[in-house]
């Protein structure tokens, strides 16, 4: 059951990631992209690399979960998934932090959720 939560718990982080790659390197100077983040033209179009940029790193976020997804060696999985929603969940806190809080809950509490529930997935394997 919590393998199962903890699967569905890093799915829905790295869809996430994904999404706020495609808005961030291709919508972000489009309506919704514009719409989402509460900009101007003018301020999204003097942005766009910037954004572009931190969407590359959402990618990379998004392909290293879903990495840890796929079948294999569980160690190695487990290693991977920690690894990623550590680096979603530090990323998340400071968006939440600097940014706006919305980024917090949106970003950082779900990966640490995840992440919590992964190590209790541990719990029967140490006992």
């Amino acid at each position: 059951m919590i393998n199962t939560l903890v699967t569905i718990g890093v799915g829905i982080t790295a869809i996430l990631h994904l999404w706020f790659f495609i808005l961030e390197f291709f919508f972000w100077t489009k309506p919704l992209g514009r719409k989402t983040f509460k900009l101007t033209q003018e301020q999204a179009n003097q942005t766009a690399s910037l954004a572009a940029n931190q969407g590359i790193y959402n990618g990379f976020l998004s392909a290293g979960l879903f990495w840890g997804l796929l079948p294999g060696d569980p160690a190695q999985s487990f290693h991977v998934k920690i690894f990623f929603l550590s680096c979603v969940v530090i990323a998340g806190v400071y968006a939440g932090i600097t940014v706006s809080r919305k980024i917090l809950i949106v970003q950082a509490i779900p990966a640490a959720v995840t992440l919590i529930l992964l190590y209790l997935s541990l719990l029967p394997i140490l006992r």
